[in-house]
């Protein structure tokens, strides 16, 4: 069964876009998408909270269920931080962060923009040298930043997209010449095999 597009997008637009996985899915809007196909409870998002599946439940017209506190725990936003001088460049961060929200360049140190940062926790995993720390953020997370989040987001995705599709056809151009080479050698092969027949 596949969802009715507007019941996804309705959903999505409750959902706080902070990009988590804590659901289960890559994403609020895959969540979304499971949500509307009765595929996933409204009961998986810790940084929604009561609040959003409150709202989840009226939308789709069910009683609220309580959070599922296996997916972690509501609480307030909190951005991720880097120790500047622990740093090492390694990019992993930047590469985990579902808002882009870390800049920096390989082999130099990285930085956080806080008031991007969605609280996911996504990158303090990868950092190889735990450097990265979450800190209250002192501020709320509401619909302003949901909507530059969700636009962020797939932002990414179209970027990750177009560069994984450049690097699908440099490697099929590759290919093609690597055929085209060892055609030509095939040829020439053939050709020094054949004896000359004199006139």
């Amino acid at each position: 069964m596949t969802h009715a597009p507007d019941l996804a997008d309705r959903i999505d637009d409750l959902l706080p876009q902070t990009q988590c996985t804590r659901c289960g899915y890559a994403g609020c809007r895959p969540y979304a998408e499971a949500i509307a196909d009765d595929a996933a409870g409204i009961d998986r998002c810790p940084p929604g909270g009561d609040a959003t599946i409150a709202r989840l439940a009226q939308l789709v017209g069910c009683d609220a269920p309580p959070l599922d506190t296996s997916r972690g725990y509501p609480g307030p936003l909190r951005v991720a931080v880097i120790d500047e001088a622990a740093c090492i460049g390694c990019t992993l961060c930047i590469q985990a962060c579902p808002v882009d929200a870390i800049v920096g360049a390989q082999k130099r140190m990285h930085g956080v923009l806080s008031a991007l940062c969605s609280g996911c926790e996504l990158c303090v995993a990868p950092c190889p040298v735990d450097c990265i720390a979450m800190v209250p953020a002192r501020r709320e997370w509401g619909d302003d930043d949901a909507k530059a989040a969700r636009a962020r987001h797939a932002a990414r995705a179209r970027r990750l997209a177009k560069a994984a599709a450049a690097a699908a056809a440099r490697v099929h151009e590759s290919r093609k010449r690597q055929a085209a080479i060892a055609a030509a050698l095939a040829r020439a092969r053939a050709r020094r095999a054949t004896p000359v027949s004199e006139v």
